[in-house]
């Protein structure tokens, strides 16, 4: 391997991004701050880098087998590179903005970084987008979140939004009121939709927990199938909560796409009520999740975040800038005028023996030439 080709080589997992594509991803992040902005959202910024216990501390108990580690040559403490946002605007909220009156309407972006990716989503960094309201326990929060995510990806143009609702407390609560004995394994059997193996470990709850499994699919499906089944009182009760926030999306966004999974729990683990998953049509990818969780004091609170890079691959992209060549000797007033008519401007910085074949050797669309602008032909 020459010095070159190895100095150009990045670890598994990372990798640079060029234009045009960093440009759209920081446009896409700056439409969705202003979409959540609209709704009240104010922006906050944590670092990239915490003490390790206290990345872990509260909800991100769930994410030590995936943080960076690294000793501080300064403190000589453990530090943490942050795998996921949500943890550090809970960890904000209860300290620094612990007297903020509530509810609290917080939104993020930035980088994350994990362990290790995985088959289908192989990058290890990548871009976070989101926000957090907390202090809210009433179900009016969480239809506010998934309404949040609704308008937000109408306005990045995004089609065939579907979201996906689930409710982690469910089977926990049925697992409860039937004292099953193998939980374990039962769980691997639902995170399967293992009917056969339900069956067999579930016991007296094996028929109730299969028509969960069955029941998963559009809402008004999954509510008129489960309405005719029997559920634990506390089972009930969390039921009731899911199908509660779904008619207040139904009722604010009558032709949003809402379908149920009731038994799914991977990527829930800290979750306490209804949660959500993203999609849209375009994408096999999951473009975001969000739900209901608690801060480490019990404060309640629910949001969501979008992974970028998913999101990018099903937003329009918008049309090639307009670059223009001012060859070398232009005023830097001529310069500004032209940029204040909306143009990106490309000021040659050596006379060229021919400004449009410049031009195009730079990448500009136009050339200035006097007064007048010129499109160069392909």
């Amino acid at each position: 391997m020459s010095d070159t080709t190895s100095r150009t080589l990045l670890p598994e997992g990372l990798r640079d991004v060029l234009a045009p594509d960093a440009g759209f991803e920081s446009e896409v992040i700056n439409r969705l701050k202003n979409s959540f902005a609209a709704n009240g959202y104010t922006l906050v910024k944590p670092p990239l880098v915490e003490f390790e216990e206290t990345l872990l501390s509260g909800v991100g108990k769930a994410m030590g087998a995936r943080i960076f580690r690294m000793l501080d040559p300064v403190s000589h403490r453990m530090l943490g590179v942050r795998t996921d946002i949500t943890t550090q605007i809970a960890r904000i909220a209860a300290t620094r903005l612990a007297g903020a009156p509530r509810p609290l309407r917080l939104m993020y972006a930035g980088q994350v970084l994990r362990v290790k990716g995985s088959q289908l989503e192989p990058e290890r960094q990548f871009s976070q987008a989101g926000f957090e309201l907390i202090g809210a326990e009433a179900g009016a929060a969480d239809a506010e979140a998934i309404l949040v995510v609704a308008e937000a990806l109408q306005a990045l143009g995004v089609e065939g939004v579907s979201i996906d609702l689930g409710l982690p407390t469910l089977v926990p609560a049925i697992l409860a009121a039937h004292k099953a004995d193998d939980a374990e394994r039962l769980r691997a059997a639902l995170d399967h939709k293992d009917v056969a193996e339900i069956k067999a470990a579930g016991g007296s709850a094996g028929a109730l927990l299969t028509a969960l499994v069955e029941a998963s699919g559009p809402f008004e499906a999954a509510q008129a199938r489960l309405s005719k089944v029997t559920l634990p009182a506390a089972a009930k009760a969390e039921w009731q909560g899911l199908v509660n926030v779904a008619e207040a999306v139904r009722k604010a966004a009558p032709n949003l796409a809402l379908t149920v999974d009731a038994v799914e729990n991977r990527g829930f683990e800290y979750h306490t009520g209804v949660t959500f998953s993203i999609f849209a049509r375009g994408s096999q990818r999951e473009l975001g999740r969000g739900g209901r969780y608690a801060l480490g004091s019990a404060e309640p609170a629910t949001g969501a975040t979008f992974f970028v890079d998913a999101l990018l691959s099903v937003v329009p992209r918008p049309a090639a800038a307009r670059a223009l060549f001012a060859p070398l000797g232009t005023p830097r007033s001529v310069v500004a005028a032209w940029q204040a008519k909306g143009w990106s401007v490309v000021a040659g910085l050596a006379k060229a023996t021919d400004d449009a074949m410049e031009a195009k050797r730079l990448g500009c669309t136009h050339v200035l030439a006097g007064d007048a602008v010129q499109e160069i032909k392909a």
